[in-house]
């Protein structure tokens, strides 16, 4: 039998003595076995990473929170004429007379941005919801606000009042702002840390493939027609369905149950379920040395956190890589691109098709970084993609300013828009996300995500704000204020930001012990009380140090 907390042979003392068997036992098992079970038991190990389990809760989670929200973002494009028309009707109906064009425009810049106005409210509510609900019920009951906000937005036409469908964008804001925040939280916390990276990047895979998805959908031959525009934001509907029926059927946080819940054995059931084995000791292990340093540690507020010396550069890092997700320009690349496809000489009717492509590119690449996360690391993929991005935005601004010079310089310039965002998705597109669920402890984690989707949503709300001053201001130069951005960002994460892959929590907070010059509250009493013990007792020479040396009987 093995008890979590014992690294090596010996005893624990008192009653039910356990001999542990050395640490050399596995890999005697390994070598004593035959070639094919030898394979069979390290192939079965490798598989257990991806259980189905593990599979289901990222599809199924991401399809209902993250692929919604990039729909949400790409869905407006497409009807925008449709709805005006509609404003300008519901207006004249009422008030006898057209509306005025400065009103409309106004009536349209709200309800586009007052999408990230209910992410924010969203992302404040979090903490307080998934204190009480956990991971998997808010995502549960999140799913309340998107069925309303399609109902709302696809019944606005046929109502003839237009309040419903900024209302609806309002509510999905809500929605969005809570998906966020609590799905990159839920798949951080039930993935084992080797394919942690990975199976975070779902969300930002889903995310591509809802853009894709909305610039599909609203194209003339589908859903993007005066008749039919209404069902664009009905079809919110169908993934939220899924997720309701879906979700209810799987685990809750392993890490929830430990630390909040104070269930160690359901603990121990979610995490034989999501990795696909029986023998769940090594990762609860791991999981039981944390709550060990935390057991004492409520969850923080954000005030708390901001003001904790110890998480400094941690809080830092979050904000200036969430900042910079959403302040890099990839919104004024969305502003550009089809004035970019007609200036190539591409017929306006063929357009919304090249569009398309632009939503492809940003799934694949998205997908190319789920692939090789792991091998690379975040750190390169984060820098590289924001130096990228840096490169391509300044050749973009000089082919937009000499492209009358030479009939190829155009097509320059689509080349570089899709180099822009394939280098987004490949690392800032999605990293941000897996960063804040990393660089945090447990109890700080829900006050984290508060922060970064602050940040997030505050950012989305400026670009929306000032972007058009700004591109009224300087034109084609607006691209090197992205530029300069991106490469802030690049610059602050090469000096600042650790690798995190493959390492526990607690060896990320001390990878960043020695920047803040502080450690982290909880380790500060653990080793008080580890020093306590150390002088009060006699060392046992056959009893087993665990991490944070507090032996404790527990057998799995």
């Amino acid at each position: 039998m093995y008890c979590l907390g014992c690294n090596g042979p010996g005893k624990h003392q008192g009653s039910g003595a356990i001999r542990h068997p050395p640490p050399e036992t596995e890999s005697r098992k390994l070598s004593e076995a035959g070639p094919a079970e030898n394979k069979e038991m390290k192939v079965g190990r490798k598989k257990g990473d991806w259980s189905c389990w593990l599979l289901a809760a990222s599809l199924v989670g991401a399809f209902g929170s993250s692929f919604l929200y990039g729909y949400n973002l790409s869905v407006v494009n497409a009807p925008t004429p449709y709805i005006k028309a509609f404003y300008n009707e519901s207006w004249e109906r009422r008030h006898g007379h057209p509306i005025d064009p400065d009103t409309l425009t106004l009536l349209w810049s709200v309800t586009v941005s007052i999408f990230a106005i209910g992410g924010l409210v969203g992302t404040l509510m979090v903490k307080m919801i998934g204190k009480i609900l956990g991971r998997k019920n808010t995502l549960l009951v999140n799913n309340s606000f998107a069925i309303s906000a399609a109902l709302l937005m696809a019944c606005s036409l046929r109502a003839g009042t237009f309040e419903m469908l900024i209302v609806g964008r309002f509510i999905m804001g809500v929605d969005g702002g809570i998906a966020l925040s609590v799905l990159p939280m839920y798949l951080n916390e039930i993935s084992p840390k080797e394919i942690r990276g990975s199976l975070g990047q779902v969300t930002a895979i889903f995310i591509c493939v809802g853009v894709f998805t909305g610039q599909l959908l609203g194209l003339p031959e589908l859903l993007g027609k005066e008749s039919t525009w209404p069902y664009l934001f009905g079809v919110i509907v169908v993934p939220a369905l899924v997720q309701l029926v879906s979700l209810p059927f799987l685990p809750e946080s392993p890490h929830y149950l430990l630390f909040e819940k104070h269930n160690e054995a359901g603990a121990v059931k979610a995490f034989q379920k999501f990795l696909g084995k029986a023998d769940v000791s090594q990762v609860m292990e791991e999981v039981l040395a944390e709550s060990r340093v935390q057991k004492n540690i409520r969850l923080v507020s954000v005030l708390e956190l901001l003001r904790d010396p110890s998480v400094r550069c941690q809080v830092i890092t979050v904000l200036v890589t969430m900042a910079c997700y959403q302040l890099c320009g990839l919104n004024a690349i969305w502003f550009y691109t089809n004035s970019i496809f007609r200036e190539a000489g591409i017929p306006p009717r063929n357009i919304p098709y090249i569009t398309l492509s632009t939503g492809g590119i940003e799934t694949l690449a998205a997908v190319f970084s789920g692939l090789v996360i792991e091998r690379l690391g975040r750190r390169p993929l984060l820098i590289g993609g924001f130096g990228l991005m840096t490169l391509f935005f300044s050749i973009l601004t000089a082919t937009l300013t000499l492209q009358d010079r030479a009939p190829w310089v155009p097509y320059l310039s689509i080349v570089c828009v899709l180099a822009v965002i394939a280098s987004f998705c490949s690392g800032p597109g999605g990293i941000p996300f897996i960063l804040t669920g990393e660089l945090f402890q447990q109890s700080q984690r829900p006050a984290a995500f508060t922060i970064a989707g602050t940040v997030n949503w505050l950012s989305n709300f400026a670009v929306g704000l000032l972007f058009p001053f700004i591109q009224k201001s300087l034109d084609t130069y607006c691209f090197l204020v992205f530029a300069a951005v991106c490469f802030t960002g690049a610059v602050y994460l090469y000096f600042v930001l650790p690798e995190t892959k493959n390492r526990t929590h607690a060896e990320i907070s001390q990878a960043f012990a020695k920047r803040n010059k502080a450690c982290p509250p909880g380790e500060r009493a653990d080793s008080a009380i580890s020093s306590d013990e150390k002088r009060s007792r006699k060392p046992e020479p056959d009893s087993a140090s665990t991490l944070d040396g507090h032996v404790k009987d527990r057998v799995v």
